[in-house]
């Protein structure tokens, strides 16, 4: 079992390009089936920790292939894919009391 304080303290890097993403700031979970469906990582304009412009990675579940003791390794085939597809703008903070997260 692994701990989400210890997610977040791995780099996460797209095996595609080589790029590192950043660190794991917050999950998406379906707390019905118990399943992380989501690993979700800021973008990189974010500055001093508290300001990312509301521009996140999130990377499906289905994407992540390997988690090791100091990266998690992704493929995100961003020229296939569409960038778009894993690219997401919402507010820093939100609350979704009707889907449970």
């Amino acid at each position: 079992m692994i701990k989400i304080s210890d997610l977040q303290s791995k780099d996460v890097v797209n095996i595609s390009d080589g790029r590192k993403l950043g660190q794991i700031h917050d999950l998406e979970v379906d707390l019905r089936q118990g399943q992380v469906k989501a690993l979700v990582v800021p973008g990189e304009s974010r500055l001093f920790g508290l300001w990312s412009g509301g521009k996140e990675w999130v990377i499906p579940w289905s994407q992540v292939l390997k988690i090791g003791t100091d990266v998690i390794l992704v493929r995100l085939d961003l020229h296939r894919d569409h960038s778009e597809d894993f690219w997401e703008s919402r507010p820093l903070l939100t609350h979704h009391a009707e889907s449970g997260r």
